[in-house]
């Protein structure tokens, strides 16, 4: 139990004494499983990605027309040398 007080203070959780210990007996169940998936061996099984037959089908990136820079800056309301101007963004 103390290691899972451990985790909780890392994870800054506050569990009531219950909630702990129904989740640190979830958390041993999960990692008895794992201990079982671990014994198998899938030393001759590829690697899955997914099981839906599906290739990327994206095209690739083709530079079609090269503009040069003061054409696009010249509609451009405010510029700084090369670039575009904008008002300063602050999140808040």
């Amino acid at each position: 139990m103390q290691k899972f007080k451990d985790y909780e203070a890392m994870n800054k959780l506050e569990l009531a004494e219950d909630e702990r210990s129904r989740i640190a007996d979830c958390a041993d169940m999960l990692v008895e499983s794992f201990k079982l998936l671990k014994g198998i061996d899938t030393s001759g099984v590829e690697p899955l990605v997914t099981v839906l037959g599906i290739q990327n089908v994206l095209r690739g990136d083709v530079c079609i027309k090269k503009i040069p820079r003061e054409e696009l800056l010249a509609g451009a309301p405010d510029r700084s040398g090369g670039y575009f101007r904008v008002p300063k963004t602050l999140a808040g």
